[in-house]
């Protein structure tokens, strides 16, 4: 089944519904068109009495490069914007999310896991949270959630520097659960989603919901505080600089912006 060109889903085991990001000659980057699909497999897993479990991944060896940038550049139309809502939506989902990580997980591609319950990343993936380097402000409620996992310096560090880090400085700053080998780690997501699907589905999201209740108001709200810094970033002469020199393959030069 196929929610939007590039999001496949199906079943992998009893109750457990794997939504795969297929976009693998572009890494994976995500497009307006993939977040609302996302965001229908979602909403379609949660409210699907025979689906216990959800699991991400992406095809071709990479979770997502991230946004979709020539995508992303063009002018949002509405408000708030499906990146938006698919944070929005992912944040509240009642029954618990297991990612993969192979390759690369850029941008959006590492906040996402922050919302994920648990996360298995290949010992080969590499993860990055380059929006600095971009000109622009961190989404997905990392600013408020990272802290709280990594510790102020190491979430400092991760998202100020933006340099690539991998499998286990993602497991020892709270974004990801465990290493498996390269090439494994949708295996070994998929073991942990069958285990959770056989246990009492009630009790499981009740648990969820508990664990996040004390952090739910504060990660809604964050959301929307970065988006609104997000967007202004976008429009700036600094990240016309970035995008360029994105595009040009060069560093960007922020002594000619203000």
């Amino acid at each position: 089944l196929r929610m939007s060109e590039h999001i496949r889903v199906e079943n992998l085991a009893p109750g457990v519904v794997g939504i795969t990001l297929d976009r693998p000659d572009r890494k994976n980057a995500i497009t307006l068109a993939m977040y609302r699909g996302i965001i229908d497999a979602l909403r379609a897993g949660d409210a699907d009495r025979e689906v216990r479990v959800m699991l991400l991944s992406g095809a071709g060896g990479n979770f997502t490069s991230g946004n979709d940038i020539a995508d992303f550049q063009k002018p949002q139309l509405e408000f708030p914007s499906p990146g938006i809502q698919f944070l929005q939506v992912l944040s509240t989902l009642r029954k618990p999310i297991v990612a993969a990580v192979e390759g690369h997980a850029i941008g959006i591609g590492t906040t996402m896991l922050l919302h994920c319950d648990m996360v298995y990343a290949a010992a080969t993936a590499r993860f990055r949270l380059p929006f600095v380097n971009l000109a622009l402000s961190p989404e997905g409620a990392s600013t408020y959630l990272l802290p709280k996992v990594a510790g102020y310096k190491k979430a400092a560090q991760l998202l100020m520097l933006g340099d690539e880090f991998d499998a286990e400085t993602a497991v020892d700053a709270g974004i990801a659960t465990a290493v498996a080998p390269g090439g494994q780690a949708l295996a070994a997501a998929t073991e942990c989603a069958r285990a959770l699907a056989a246990k009492a589905p009630r009790a499981l999201q009740l648990t969820k919901m508990l664990l996040r209740r004390g952090d739910a108001e504060a990660v809604a709200s964050t959301i929307l505080v970065e988006i609104d810094h997000f967007s202004r970033c976008r429009t700036s002469d600094e990240a016309r600089e970035a995008f360029a020199a994105f595009f040009e393959k060069r560093a960007p030069d922020f002594s000619r912006t203000s």
